[in-house]
């Protein structure tokens, strides 16, 4: 990255953290892992489902709490709750009268994977795995890794892990077993064609990626992932970095489910040099609105933003606020519809609680909750481009990048 790039990256940086303070005092969004997320406080499993109780009643984005008496929740499982279990089972019951499939209480190891995936690393292997008719086989191999050190390879089906039969095992209870220490050994046995082998793999830690970019003659291409990572603005910039020759971009957000407000909101910026880039609503219709910042760059060339119903939260801030403003066409399908902004409460015995505080609105004060967002251009998949692995999405972006290219 240029020198002035550089000085532009901490300035966008420092711009980034301190909207993260904003959001942590003003309650409007969940903030980037810090150590004070997790609290080491440990209490009693009736107290730890008071405080839950507490944090619902004071800062659930509707004061009305579904038109409900709160007070009957407490009452009715008082002095009951002896373990965390029956507090988890209190408190799901709880939120489940909120009517709210976004605000969710998080166990000790919930919690401990979604700061996982916030600090975007993982000490394991480095490969991705799926369940195929109830067996568990390898997708891709993550390049630089353990993994591929031992020569596993995509299609590779995982039989037994540490000599224990996994077949039939949920992914989630796969994926703990393959995980572990750093610079322990786990072994797994895998079935390639018709052949039964054995792996002995040291446990690293893995950086997850949440960006990817490559180029297409003079079309540049950016992947993300999710924005759920710390690293994600970082990588972002480095993206832009390799695509700077190109003449037009791509973003590509499909099955992106969102992540941390403020990463949409930094790459939002990168495009939109002035003006409102979303609008948050919170308790008792207070509003803020977050503006761009004046980092004096900006990128201006030619952009498609790729949607799916899977592109949600702050996949529709970014793609919201590039359509609102004419920065960027949308093509693929309506976006998922999730207008809702949640915050990351750390709870006592290690536990969180993902809690709706807000909502949002884009610059031009749509609410998008539920509805999603509508694409410019729609391009839907078919079954026969599915079998052929033809991304007609993609084309159609690339299509329609280089007419504008041309016209340009």
């Amino acid at each position: 990255m240029k020198k002035k790039q550089v000085v532009i990256f901490l300035i966008l940086v420092s711009i980034l953290f301190a909207l993260n303070n904003f959001l942590m005092h003003k309650n409007t969004a969940p903030v980037v892992d810090t150590p004070e997320l997790i609290n080491h406080n440990h209490v009693s499993s009736q107290r730890l489902f008071d405080n839950v109780w507490e944090e619902i009643r004071d800062n659930y984005y509707d004061p009305d709490l579904n038109d409900q008496n709160w007070e009957r929740w407490k009452s009715r499982y008082h002095g009951k709750i002896k373990t965390d279990e029956d507090a988890k089972v209190a408190i799901d019951t709880m939120l489940a009268s909120l009517d709210d499939p976004y605000s969710r209480f998080l166990t000790r190891a919930e919690y401990s994977d979604q700061n996982t995936s916030i600090n975007s690393k993982i000490t394991g292997i480095g490969v991705n795995i799926a369940t195929i008719a109830g067996k568990i086989h390898i997708i891709n191999v993550i390049e630089g890794t353990p993994a591929q050190s031992a020569n596993l390879l995509p299609n590779d089906i995982i039989v037994a892990i540490d000599g224990k039969d996994v077949s039939g095992m949920p992914l989630s209870d796969v994926a703990n077993l393959v995980r572990g220490p750093e610079n322990s050994i786990v072994e797994l046995t895998i079935l390639r064609n018709n052949d039964k082998l054995v792996k002995k793999v040291v446990r690293k830690e893995i950086k997850i990626k949440t960006v990817r970019s490559s180029v297409d003659k003079n079309i540049g291409y950016i992947k993300i992932n999710t924005f759920i990572g710390s690293t994600t603005p970082n990588e972002f910039l480095d993206a832009l970095e390799k695509t700077k020759d190109t003449e037009g971009l791509i973003i590509d957000l499909r099955g992106n489910t969102g992540g941390l407000l403020p990463n949409a909101i930094f790459i939002a910026n990168l495009f939109i040099p002035e003006g409102k880039i979303v609008s948050i609503v919170g308790r008792g219709g207070y509003k803020y609105d977050i503006l761009a910042q004046n980092t004096e760059f900006g990128v201006k060339k030619p952009l498609v933003v790729l949607i799916d119903g899977a592109s949600a939260s702050a996949s529709e801030i970014l793609s919201g606020a590039l359509k609102d403003y004419h920065k960027a066409k949308l093509i693929g399908t309506r976006t998922y519809g999730k207008g809702m902004v949640q915050k990351i409460i750390p709870m006592q015995n290690e536990t969180g609680l993902n809690l709706t505080i807000a909502k949002y609105l884009t610059p031009k004060g749509t609410d998008i909750n539920k509805k999603g967002i509508e694409p410019d251009i729609k391009v839907t998949f078919s079954i026969n481009d599915l079998k052929n692995r033809n991304d007609a999405q993609l084309n159609a972006a690339k299509n329609y990048l280089s007419k504008m290219i041309s016209k340009k």
